[in-house]
């Protein structure tokens, strides 16, 4: 544990082609480099990502964001200790390059090779950034998932609940596109709500009726499509205000729903009496304003400590990857050459499926 590390972490499991080096000793870490090639350019005439391109865009990349990660951390391969890679979940043509390419190195380096669950990456950023115990609540909310999960460890999560249908960042990016605006939908929606009325359209907040953690977002999305298909059908068309006040209305629904679902966890897990409670928010769409303000308010509410990854950290980058291997590697996680890439890799293998997810979504 008090041995510095010092890891190469490869993300590649959507859109965003990602290299970094991260250094750790004990809980303290520091990230050397963080190369962050986005595809945005790529998938935008298609109104969403493709896999075939994002798969390609990667195999093209990788070893340029490898190669500059190094040069920027000032390093090479010998002085590594390991290299961390993304072996899913995700689009399996963008996660088996990142896999490869990470066995390649491996294997003539003769580093340890470590894969990691995309989704642990995210999970395992609040410890990255500011060194945060176990256990902890976790509300994962991305493009592709969205739970809330217990960490009790590295490789330790316990679910309390989840989305059945949409994720709230799947969601947000078909709003974004029911309306015109560019992807991805989640900074564009959030900028276009801003000047918006959230009370014009009476949204409904789904599951909020019903007990437990588990949401749905899919209804949302469609009683915004039915609202605007009324206002085209009245109008002949949408205004700027028009479509301000359907984001906001929007927003502020997925907004209210979180809160209270992050209430309900926040008391399940008071059960187990924590020394140290804490909610920590991970994913892309933690990087929403006023989602992150609603979340504030209700840890404070809890008497909880709550926090946020820097945004550059929310969304999916190689630096999370290589920590949640440091720490994987430090509990004595290796892989060989036999390294799959998965497209499906839940974090609680005990709990049941949410019916209706993993099914839908470029991550999901």
């Amino acid at each position: 544990m008090s041995r510095p590390l010092t890891f190469l972490g490869i993300e590649s499991s959507c859109d965003d082609t990602a290299a970094a080096v991260v250094r750790a000793e004990g809980l303290q870490a520091r990230i050397l480099s963080s190369v962050v090639d986005g595809q945005t350019a790529l998938h935008a005439p298609f109104g969403g990502v493709v896999p075939e391109i994002a798969a390609r865009a990667h195999a093209e990349r990788l070893d340029l964001c490898v190669e500059r990660a190094l040069d920027e951390a000032g390093l090479g391969l010998r002085d590594l200790d390991g290299i961390a890679v993304t072996a899913g979940p995700g689009l399996i043509g963008g996660v088996l390059s990142g896999v490869m390419l990470a066995k390649g190195l491996a294997a003539g380096s003769g580093l340890p090779l470590v894969g990691v669950n995309h989704l642990a990456g995210h999970a395992l950023t609040p410890r990255l950034t500011d060194g945060l115990s176990f256990p902890y609540l976790l509300l994962l909310v991305s493009g592709g998932h969205c739970q809330f999960l217990i960490a009790r460890g590295a490789e330790d999560f316990s679910r309390l609940g989840g989305s059945i249908d949409d994720a709230p960042g799947e969601a947000f990016d078909k709003t974004a596109k029911l309306l015109g605006l560019p992807q991805p939908g989640g900074p564009s929606v959030e900028a276009e709500a801003a000047a918006g009325d959230p009370r014009r359209f009476g949204f409904p907040r789904p599951m909020l009726d019903r007990p437990g953690c588990d949401l749905s977002f899919s209804g949302l999305k469609t009683a915004l499509l039915r609202a605007r298909d009324a206002i085209v059908a009245e109008k002949g068309g949408i205004t700027r205000q028009d479509r301000s006040d359907l984001c906001a209305g929007f927003q502020s629904a997925v907004v209210e729903v979180l809160a209270e679902k992050t209430r309900r966890a926040l008391a399940l897990y008071a059960t187990e009496g924590p020394a140290e409670p804490a909610l920590a928010v991970a994913g892309g769409v933690a990087a929403n304003g006023p989602i992150r303000a609603a979340l504030t308010r209700v840890a404070e509410e809890a008497g909880v400590r709550f926090l946020a990854p820097p945004l550059r950290l929310c969304t999916d980058n190689a630096a999370m990857i290589a920590w949640a291997g440091i720490e994987r590697f430090r509990a004595g996680g290796r892989d060989g050459m036999d390294l799959s890439a998965r497209p499906r890799w839940p974090l609680d293998r005990s709990a049941p499926a949410l019916i209706g997810s993993g099914r839908k979504g470029a991550k999901a």
